[in-house]
């Protein structure tokens, strides 16, 4: 049985990637989230909450992780950060499991990871998708985020691989720096591409 084609879906901050992700939805393509399928782990009665209370004392309460506080005790410290991934990668990785056993029929389905590069998670897709935008409309968007500076975005930048970098990575780059009629139609096309080539 041949399992669905995987495509990586990321991009910078500010560059509509959970629009474009919306897109593949309404076309019929499964989409996994893996930071919402965290924060719902995280969220009131999560699943994760009890061992990360356990290992971060004062962490969570009835709203679930008190992101905050977990943030404070996880900041600048490598061996703190590594305790808190040792609890949410294997988990989150159990739910992407399950997903793809319950798309195996599926031709292709949509990893969306934020951080594909900068994790080395283009080893788990076949193809990787970039979604880009020119860098003004880029500080535009992100600029217009509540309690968004542009000393923060600045960091993130830092963290994040150039765009440039991503694009030139990329099997497929989507351009949102256009009208959402062109970019649906950019992922239509793609879509209907790679299904194409499944048959």
């Amino acid at each position: 049985m041949t399992r669905p084609v995987i495509l990586g879906l990321t991009g910078s901050i500010g560059m509509g990637k959970s629009t474009v992700a919306e897109m593949f939805l309404e076309e019929g393509v499964p989409v996994f989230d893996a930071d919402h399928e965290v924060r719902v782990m995280q969220g009131p009665g999560g699943a994760l909450n009890e061992a990360i209370e356990a290992r971060f004392p004062g962490s969570t309460g009835p709203e679930g992780v008190r992101r905050e506080e977990l943030g404070a005790q996880v900041f600048g410290d490598p061996h703190a950060l590594a305790a808190l991934e040792a609890i949410v990668h294997p988990a989150v990785a159990r739910k992407r499991e399950a997903f793809m056993i319950e798309h195996a029929g599926a031709p292709i389905v949509v990893f969306d990871i934020p951080l594909l590069f900068e994790k080395g998670g283009q080893e788990a897709v076949d193809r990787v998708i970039v979604v880009s935008a020119p860098a003004d409309v880029q500080r535009r968007r992100v600029l217009a985020r509540p309690g968004m500076t542009p000393e923060k975005f600045a960091h993130i930048l830092e963290l994040q691989v150039p765009d440039a970098e991503k694009r030139a990575r990329a099997d497929h780059v989507i351009d949102t720096g256009t009208t959402l009629e062109k970019t649906r139609a950019a992922v239509r096309e793609l879509v209907a591409s790679l299904r194409e080539t499944r048959h």
